[in-house]
This record gives C-alpha cells, sequence and structure tokens, in this order.
C-alpha cells in the first residue's frame, strides 16, 4: 500500500510541471507575437515618415504655383518673338532674360524653365540651380526645430538661415497644342496661315508647369521624386 501512494504522489507532482517541449513551444510562440509587433511597428513608422515626406513635398511643390500665378507667359516687355537672321530665325525671351539673375528678378513664368530650388544652390542661375526650396514669395524657406526655430548661423553679425535640407523644386515647363495639352511643343514652334485658319504666333500657346520635388536623405546616393505637380496655363 505505501508504494502504490508513494507513486502515486510522484505521478502527481510530475503532472503539475511543464515538459522542456511545451516551455520551447510558448517561447517560440511569445517570440513570434514580438516579432509581428516589431514589424507592424516599423511598417507604421515608415509609412508615416512616408506620409509626411509626400506632405512635405505636395506643399512645396505648390508653392511654386503660387509664386506663378499671376505671372504672365512670357516677358511683359519685350514678349516672345524669333528674329529673323536668314537662317530659319533665332528665339528671344525663353528663359531668364539679360539682368534676371535671381527667382526675384523672374517676372514670367517662362523663366523658370530648367531651374531648380535646393539646400545646395548657389547665387545666380548659371548653373540652373539657385538656393531654395523657396516659397510662395520666392524666400528660402529655412529648416526648422522641434520647436519651430530657424536652423542656421552668424555670418559677419547677420543671421544666415539654413535652408530645408535634402529639398529640391524642379521646375519645367513647355509649350503644348492648344487641343492636346498632352503633346509638348518645341520653343519656337509656330503655325502658318491656311485657308481660314489665321496661323499661330510662338507666344499664342498654352504653357504646361511641371513641379518635381525630391528629397535626398544623408544616406542616400541620389535625390529621388517624392511629388510632382502639373498645370496648364491658357
Amino acid at each position: 500500500m505505501t508504494r502504490t501512494r508513494t507513486r502515486s504522489r510522484r505521478s502527481a507532482r510530475t503532472r503539475t510541471g511543464f515538459t522542456l517541449i511545451e516551455t520551447m513551444m510558448a517561447t517560440i510562440i511569445i517570440g513570434v507575437g514580438v516579432l509581428a509587433m516589431v514589424d507592424a511597428q516599423t511598417a507604421f513608422i515608415r509609412s508615416n515618415s512616408w506620409s509626411s515626406h509626400a506632405a512635405s513635398a505636395t506643399y512645396l511643390a505648390n508653392e511654386i504655383r503660387e509664386l506663378t500665378r499671376h505671372m504672365p507667359k512670357h516677358d511683359p516687355v519685350n514678349g516672345l518673338f524669333i528674329e529673323d537672321d536668314g537662317e530659319g530665325g533665332v528665339l528671344h525671351g525663353w528663359g531668364p532674360d539679360a539682368g534676371e539673375v535671381t527667382v526675384d528678378d523672374f517676372d514670367d513664368i517662362d523663366d523658370f524653365d530648367g531651374m531648380t530650388f535646393s539646400f545646395v544652390g548657389t547665387a545666380g542661375h548659371g548653373d540652373g540651380d539657385l538656393p531654395g526650396p523657396i516659397n510662395a514669395f520666392g524666400e528660402v524657406i529655412p529648416e526648422l526645430t522641434v520647436d519651430g526655430t530657424e536652423l542656421g548661423e552668424d555670418m559677419n553679425g547677420e543671421f544666415v538661415a539654413q535652408p530645408m535640407t535634402g529639398w529640391t523644386q524642379r521646375v519645367i515647363v513647355q509649350k503644348v497644342d492648344p487641343f492636346d495639352p498632352g503633346t509638348a511643343l518645341a520653343d519656337n514652334f509656330t503655325e502658318e496661315p491656311s485657308g481660314d485658319f489665321p496661323g499661330r504666333d510662338v507666344d499664342e500657346y498654352p504653357l504646361r508647369v511641371t513641379v518635381q520635388v525630391l528629397y535626398q536623405g544623408l544616406n542616400d546616393a541620389e535625390a529621388d521624386i517624392v511629388a510632382e505637380v502639373v498645370w496648364i496655363v491658357p
């Protein structure tokens, strides 16, 4: 009788614990759950970061649109014209005109063609890369800290703001077919009169303006397009 009771007690004690296999399975299940939570959190952070980037990029593209909204298509003084040089003519008035060096000098939409406004831009548009990105007033947008303070440094007793790091606004201006805005035309394109058609001069075409906003992080080999805004100027 005594032996039987002893074996029963030992069996009872054995059944109250966990086997090694049960412990391993529990560890694996918990580990998989933790990894899933970490992966979900990483995906959320990545998605949230991209949403923030997309919002910033759309804002920067619309700032260029707002800046050019009230500008004429071509130079308000000299316009856009072709000078006959006996060899097919030379186009005048497309792009920045003489004396137009900074964005403050730009007074018509075609001045912006081929220009970029970036955090590494230099003074003068000789290389097509001006300081930026810029806002609707043509001012360089500064980099801000979390509390809204502008980043920058004192240079010769004057505070110089640091532009939004990594961001670039690229502007493309194209003449388009009046009946098909998806078809781009050469800058000097014209149409001769034919029958009842009176012809169309070089400055009588709609313009398609495209603003591409790019971002290049510290560890990125090149900038990527984050947003693109396109509109037609009749």
